[in-house]
C-alpha cells in the first residue's frame, strides 16, 4: 500500500514555538476514528470507538486507557524473565485519568453505549509532555469521529519559572529549578474544567493570573480543532438516550413529592444514607406495585435528578446545605499525634464524618523506591501510599490492591506534601507514609494531606511547614448563578457541578485538583473559590498545631539511626573490599543488622538499629578511608612478622609496616628481639606512596 493509497491528511499549528501536528489516515480504520499526534519528537496513536449497542447500566459507560510502550523511549525493561508491559504504571494511570475528567463532562450523561478511547504513546523526546499531547489527540479524535460529544477539549502544560509563567516548558525548563509550580489546565476555550498542579508554596494570585493565560492559549488549541472537524468531521450517529417519558417522570415525581426534603436535611451521612435508602426503596415498591419492573433502571436516574434539583436549588435560592452550615463553614475538626509507639509517626485527622489516620514509617537511604517506567527512571525516596477500604463507607467489598482512585488521590495528597520533605542531606531517611481511610464523606484526599503533614511531623521529620487541604464546590444555576461551597460533603460532591480540591500551608499553594459535570467552569469563578479556600485552610491548620505544631526534635526510639558521610569515590573499592569482604566484616562486627549503603559519588549512608552500632560502623569506614599523613603518630597492634620487619594494623583494612631498621635505633638481629605477634605499639608515619604506609618506631618521642 501506498502513502497515497493511505489516505493521509496532516494538519499543522506552532504552538509555544513548536510545530503540532495532527494526522488522518487509514492506520487504525476499523474504529470510528484514529488520529497520530506529533509534538516534537513526541508521538500519540489515539483511538476512539463507539459499541453499536446500549448497555443495561444507569451511568455513562466511557473508559480512558493511556497505553505506555518501553520502546517508545528506546527501553528493554522489566523483570529478567518478563520482558514486556504489564500492568500500567501508576504514571499511567493518572495520564489516563486526567484525559478522561477533562473529556468526561462534554457527553452527554444519559448515553448508554461503551466509548473507549484508547493512547498509544509510541515516542517520547523526554522533552515534550505526552500528556499535552495525549489529551488534544483524544479531542480531535472524539470531535471528527461520529460519536456523539460536546467537544473539542485541549489543555497545556504550565509552570512559574524564576517568576515567568511558561506555557509547555520542556522537561530541561523544569530541571533547571527554581519552579513555582508546574501545572496541566485543561477547558474547552470558555472556562476551564480540568486542573492538576504542584507547587512549591505558591501565591494564589500568581496562579490564578496564570490559569488565565493557559485559558487563552486552549482558545487557540480549541479554534484550530474545529476548523479540523469542520473540514473532515463526520456526522454524529444518532445515538438513543436513556431519557423517560413524561408520563413515567410524573408518576415517579408525584411519589417522591415533598420526601426527599425530609431524607436530605438530616445532617449526618449515615443517617442520610438510610433516609435516601429508604425513599427510593418506597419508590421502587410502588413501581413493582404498578407493574412498572422494566423502568426500574429509569427510575434511578429520575431519583439522582431529583435530589440534585434539590439541593441545588436549596443552596442557590436559601443558602441551605444538607448539614445546615454555612456555606463558607467548615466541619468540626478534630486532630490527634502519636496515637501509637511502636511506629515511628502516627496521626488521626477528622473533618466531619471523615476520618484518616496516617502512619509514617522511616528506614535506611536504601529502601528507595526504584522507579524505572517509559518516562521516568530514578529512586524515590518519599513515599504516600492512599488505602480507601470499603468499610469506610459503610459499605462491602473485596481489597485487590489499590484501583484508579487511590492511585489518584494518594497522588494528589503526595504532590501536596512532597515539596515540603527535607532533602537527603538535610534528613537521610527514606520516608514513606500510609493513609488509612477510617471514614469518607467528602474529600478524604485533602484530610490525608493533613493526617500526613502531622504524622511527618509526629516522626520528627523536619518539613519546612505542616500543609492542610479542602474540598470547593459550586453550584452553577440555569441563569448564570452560582454560588461557591467550602468543604463539601457526600451530597454537595455528588450532585454539585466542581470538585476543587486545594492544599498548602501557611505561606501557599502546594497541590490543586480540580474536576467538573458542566463544560467548565470561568477563571472569576476560580478566583472567588480559591480566596475562600485560603480561609479555611488557614482555620484546618490552626486546628491542627493544636495537637502538634512543629516536628518533633527527635526521630522515635524504633525507628533506625542514619549516619552519612563523604568519601573518595576512589576509596569506594577499599571500603567494600574484594567480593565485600571487608564491608560485610564491618557489618558482623556492628551488630549483624547494620545496613551499609554507598553511592557512586562517594556519599556514604549507614543505619543500624542502635546508635552505638551505626557509630561503631561509622567510625570502621572512616578509619579505611582515613589519609594518613607523613609525621604523625598512630597506634596498632603488630599482626605478621616478617624477616624485614613487621606490619602493624592500624585501622579497619588498613595497615602498615615498620621496616627493621626502624624498630630501634642500632643492629637488629632479630624482628622478634624487639616486638612479637599481638603487640600494641605505637609509630610515627614516615613514607605514604601508592597507599602504603611505612612505620617507625624508633621516630616515637
Amino acid at each position: 500500500m501506498s502513502a497515497q493509497q493511505l489516505n493521509r491528511k496532516i494538519f499543522e499549528t506552532e504552538f509555544a514555538g513548536r510545530p503540532f501536528k495532527l494526522e488522518f489516515s487509514r492506520i487504525g480504520n476499523q474504529a470510528n476514528s484514529a488520529v497520530i499526534g506529533k509534538y516534537g519528537e513526541t508521538i500519540v496513536l489515539v483511538t476512539a470507538v463507539m459499541a453499536h449497542e446500549d448497555k443495561g447500566v444507569d451511568y455513562l459507560p466511557l473508559l480512558v486507557d493511556y497505553e505506555e510502550r518501553f520502546y517508545a523511549a528506546g527501553k528493554i525493561i522489566g523483570s529478567r524473565f518478563v520482558r514486556r508491559e504489564g500492568r500500567a504504571s501508576e504514571e499511567a494511570v493518572l495520564s489516563g485519568r486526567m484525559i478522561d475528567r477533562t473529556i468526561r463532562p462534554l457527553f452527554d450523561q444519559k448515553i448508554r453505549r461503551n466509548i473507549q478511547v484508547v493512547v498509544t504513546v509510541l515516542s517520547i523526546d523526554e522533552e515534550n509532555d505526552p500528556d499535552f499531547v495525549a489529551l488534544a489527540t483524544a479531542s480531535a479524535a472524539l470531535a471528527t469521529s461520529d460519536i456523539p460529544w460536546n467537544g473539542p477539549v485541549a489543555g497545556v502544560k504550565l509552570a512559574v519559572i524564576g517568576g515567568d509563567v511558561v506555557v509547555n516548558p520542556t522537561a530541561s525548563q523544569l530541571k533547571e529549578g527554581n519552579v513555582v509550580f508546574d501545572a496541566f489546565v485543561a477547558g474547552n476555550g470558555e472556562g476551564i474544567n480540568m486542573i492538576e498542579l504542584s507547587g512549591s508554596e505558591a501565591d494564589e494570585d500568581l496562579v490564578i493570573d496564570a490559569f488565565e493565560k493557559a485559558n487563552k492559549e486552549i482558545g487557540k488549541l480549541i479554534a484550530w480543532q474545529k476548523k479540523i472537524a469542520a473540514e473532515i468531521g463526520k456526522p454524529k450517529a444518532e445515538v438513543e438516550l436513556s431519557v423517560p417519558d413524561e408520563e413515567f417522570k410524573k408518576k415517579v415525581a408525584d411519589f417522591i413529592g415533598g420526601k426527599l426534603e425530609a431524607a436530605i436535611y438530616v445532617g449526618d451521612k449515615v443517617e442520610y444514607k438510610n433516609k435516601i435508602s429508604e425513599v427510593k426503596r418506597g419508590l421502587i415498591d410502588h413501581l413493582k406495585a404498578e407493574g412498572l419492573q422494566e423502568k426500574i433502571g429509569q427510575a434511578d436516574l429520575l431519583f439522582e435528578e431529583a435530589i440534585d434539583r434539590v439541593v441545588s436549588e436549596n443552596i442557590l435560592k436559601k443558602e441551605k446545605r444538607p448539614d445546615g452550615r454555612r456555606l463558607d463553614e467548615v466541619r468540626p475538626l478534630f486532630a490527634e499525634a502519636h496515637l501509637f509507639e511502636r511506629p515511628h509517626g502516627s496521626a488521626l485527622f477528622i473533618r466531619g464524618n471523615t476520618q484518616v489516620l496516617a502512619v509514617t514509617t522511616l528506614a535506611a537511604p536504601g529502601a528507595e523506591q526504584l522507579i524505572e517506567t517509559m518516562e521516568t527512571t530514578g529512586k524515590k525516596r518519599f513515599m504516600l501510599h492512599y488505602n480507601f477500604p470499603s468499610f469506610c463507607t459503610g459499605e462491602i467489598g473485596s481489597s485487590r490492591g489499590p484501583g484508579r482512585r487511590e492511585i489518584g488521590h494518594g497522588a494528589l495528597a503526595y504532590k501536596a506534601v512532597a515539596g515540603l520533605i527535607p532533602s537527603s542531606e538535610e534528613f537521610p531517611y527514606t520516608i514513606r507514609v500510609v493513609a488509612e481511610t477510617l471514614s469518607s464523606n467528602g474529600s478524604s484526599s485533602m484530610a490525608t494531606t493533613c493526617a500526613s503533614s502531622l504524622s511527618l511531623m509526629d516522626a520528627g521529620v523536619p518539613i519546612k511547614r505542616p500543609a492542610a487541604g479542602i474540598a470547593m464546590g459550586l453550584i452553577l444555576g440555569d441563569g448564570g448563578e452560582y454560588k461557591i461551597l467550602t468543604d463539601i460533603q457526600g451530597p454537595e460532591d455528588h450532585h454539585g457541578d466542581m470538585d476543587m480540591k486545594v492544599a498548602g500551608t501557611e505561606k501557599g499553594v502546594t497541590a490543586i485538583q480540580m474536576d467538573v459535570k458542566v463544560d467548565a467552569v470561568g477563571v472569576k469563578i476560580l478566583r472567588e473559590a480559591f480566596k475562600q479556600a485560603k480561609a479555611a485552610r488557614l482555620e484546618i491548620l490552626k486546628a491542627m498545631s493544636s495537637a502538634l505544631a512543629k516536628p518533633r526534635e527527635n526521630i522515635s526510639a524504633y525507628a533506625p539511626v542514619v549516619l552519612t558521610m563523604k568519601i573518595d569515590p576512589s576509596k569506594i573499592g577499599e571500603v567494600i573490599g574484594a567480593g565485600g569482604k571487608v564491608i560485610n566484616s564491618i557489618v558482623k562486627m556492628t551488630g549483624g543488622d547494620t545496613i551499609i549503603d554507598i553511592e557512586q559519588d562517594g556519599s556514604v549512608f549507614i543505619a543500624a538499629p542502635k546508635r552505638e552500632n551505626a557509630q561503631a560502623a561509622y567510625d570502621h569506614v572512616a578509619a579505611i578511608v582515613r589519609e594518613f599523613q607523613v609525621g604523625e603518630v598512630v597506634e596498632g597492634t603488630v599482626s605478621k612478622i616478617l624477616d624485614f620487619g613487621a606490619i602493624v594494623d592500624i585501622a579497619p583494612g588498613r595497615d602498615g609496616m615498620i621496616h627493621v631498621s626502624e624498630l630501634k635505633d642500632g643492629f637488629v638481629k632479630k624482628v622478634e628481639d624487639v616486638v612479637k605477634i599481638g603487640d600494641y605499639v605505637q609509630a610515627k608515619v614516615i613514607r605514604v606512596e601508592d597507599g602504603r604506609i611505612g612505620l617507625s618506631l624508633r621516630g616515637v618521642k
